[in-house]
């Protein structure tokens, strides 16, 4: 991070990490979806640790709960891990996405599988979230600026 580039506050690094991590979500459902439509939802705990099954299709029970809709269990362990990687990442103040970090700290089977999910979903973000695909296209390109101006 440059000097005259300002630090976040501990809201907006909050939010950051929010978006990026409801991205990784939407994408890794877009995936699961289009691929393991006959494998069965992850089961989910309910309030008094009972275990419930999510229905096909069934809304988000909220945001960042770590609660999934309607993944099979690879995805939902994919999901956890991301969230998990995105939770504890050290330079999330300094970079925009993965893609553009110099360091991964995704396990080699990890990466190659959220690699897979980003290759499959980023191109059909596009018509499933439209405003949502299109800003990390442009925080993408103004980092990748910001990298190469730098060196």
């Amino acid at each position: 991070m440059g000097k005259s580039e300002p630090r976040l506050t501990a809201d907006a690094l909050k939010r950051k990490r929010e978006r990026e991590q409801e991205i990784v979500s939407q994408m890794i459902t877009l995936y699961c979806k289009g691929n393991h439509s006959a494998r069965r939802p992850a089961p989910l705990r309910g309030r008094g640790g009972e275990m419930q099954q999510v229905r096909e299709g069934a809304a988000p029970r909220g945001r960042g709960s770590g609660e999934r809709r309607d993944l099979c269990p690879e995805c939902a362990e994919l999901e956890a891990y991301a969230r998990a990687r995105s939770e504890h990442c050290p330079f999330m103040e300094e970079k925009t996405f993965c893609s553009n970090c110099t360091v991964h700290c995704y396990r080699p089977e990890m990466r190659e599988r959220i690699r897979t999910v980003m290759r499959y979903a980023g191109p059909r973000m596009l018509f499933h979230h439209p405003a949502m695909a299109i800003r990390h296209m442009i925080e993408s390109q103004r980092e990748r600026r910001r990298v190469r101006s730098s060196r």
